[in-house]
């Protein structure tokens, strides 16, 4: 049985009404009554009754007016007719109208009553919660809506820094050229790029794929671009050279990763480049595919330096190498790990030997290869893509 609920009686007959009255209040019921239709209809808009019970035959206003004019108010409320006028056609427009049920009188079983009263409370309960449920759901979906619209504000905010953070699209020192692109999958990227002079002949180059994506992704290179800011001063105030040496770089965020508590890590290609002796010292933290070099007709993947992806391990140790630039052909070009995934099921192998092609081609500027791997078109890339070149110009 539903919780019992207000119930309103319309009809002029005052014995039958009285009856009603008496018995659904003796069931528990909170009873208002009408003596006819115009009365009924105020005492429903005051009294707001879950169930109404309704005469057809009555002065002023008759049983199908007072139905009419109820669902017309409150199309859900349950209005059931309880009429001597057994007429199939009454019946029939009741129940046209809208009407929970027909019950003749006289009502000789109130059980029957008492049971179309508990089914139209049901079905009223259902719906107000149905209702009710609409309502929360269009509200948290509004909530949702202002949220991601907040969120999506916040998102275009950190990518404006974010990009800001980046160096200009191309760089020259002395006979090099050094480029690069950033395609996101979000607003924020967790891929990032860097390059500037650090000294009148050397200038510092690195590429960092930091796992995950969006906001907490993107906040680490925001702290990848504080350290090395900071290395630069330390450099500029006190000649400190940790930033010139590639190995003690990588320990160095390492470090800090571990100490954010983040759960973050990053792969990474960090280089310094001595444009006086055309040379390249260099670190690799477990960066992925290896940068490429082009070289005298040649074309190959730099040396892995066995270094571990950087905020792992508290006891990862890094080493550097020095590659000899010595031909005009020289490119270096370093993908993040993105662009992998451009190319379907093929093996990593298979991948490698393509990226290869790519560079060996001739397709060392950022131009080129992008029309190679057909960037420029992408949609809805899985990771973020991003491409660091270094080539020395003839």
């Amino acid at each position: 049985m539903t919780t019992p609920g207000k119930i309103l009686i319309i009809d002029d007959d005052d014995a039958v009404r009285e009856s009603l009255v008496a018995y659904l209040d003796d069931s528990g019921y909170q009873v208002d009554q009408a003596s006819d239709g115009e009365e009924g209809l105020a005492m429903f808009s005051s009294c707001q009754p879950d169930v109404v019970l309704c005469d057809l035959r009555m002065p002023k206003m008759d049983g199908l007016t007072v139905l009419s004019e109820i669902k017309e108010m409150s199309p859900e409320s349950p209005v059931i007719v309880v009429s001597g006028a057994g007429v199939m056609t009454d019946v029939v427009q009741a129940l046209r109208l809208g009407a929970a049920d027909y019950i003749v009188k006289p009502v000789v079983d109130m059980e029957i009553l008492v049971h179309s009263i508990e089914q139209s409370l049901e079905k009223k309960q259902l719906i107000d919660q149905n209702r009710i449920y609409r309502e929360e759901l269009e509200s948290a979906n509004q909530e949702l809506r202002e949220r991601i619209s907040l969120l999506k504000q916040d998102q275009k905010a950190g990518r404006h820094i974010q990009q800001r953070m980046l160096p200009r699209q191309e760089y020259e020192a002395a006979d090099y050229v050094i480029q690069h692109r950033l395609f996101p999958s979000l607003y924020l990227s967790g891929d990032f790029v860097d390059y500037f002079r650090i000294t009148e002949d050397k200038v510092l180059l690195y590429m960092a794929d930091v796992s995950g994506h969006g906001a907490s992704s993107a906040f680490v290179t925001v702290l990848l671009k504080n350290l090395t800011i900071r290395l630069r001063k330390a450099y500029k105030k006190s000649g400190k050279d940790d930033i010139l040496q590639p190995s003690a770089v990588l320990e160095r965020i390492n470090k800090e990763l571990l100490e954010t508590g983040m759960g973050k890590h990053l792969t990474i290609f960090y280089g310094v480049l001595d444009t006086k002796e055309d040379t390249l010292v260099y670190s690799i933290g477990g960066h992925l595919p290896l940068p490429i070099v082009r070289s005298g007709g040649q074309c190959i993947f730099l040396s892995n330096n066995g270094g571990f992806a950087v905020g792992l391990f508290e006891e990862a140790e890094y080493t550097q190498q020095e590659l000899k630039v010595s031909s005009d052909d020289f490119a270096l070009v370093t993908f993040s790990d993105g662009v992998l995934e451009l190319m379907g099921d093929k093996s990593l192998l298979e991948k490698e030997e393509f990226l290869l092609d790519v560079v060996a081609s001739g397709a060392d500027n950022i131009e080129g290869i992008c029309d190679k791997l057909k960037l420029k078109s992408i949609q809805d890339a899985p990771d973020d893509i991003a491409i660091l070149s270094l080539t020395r110009r003839t």
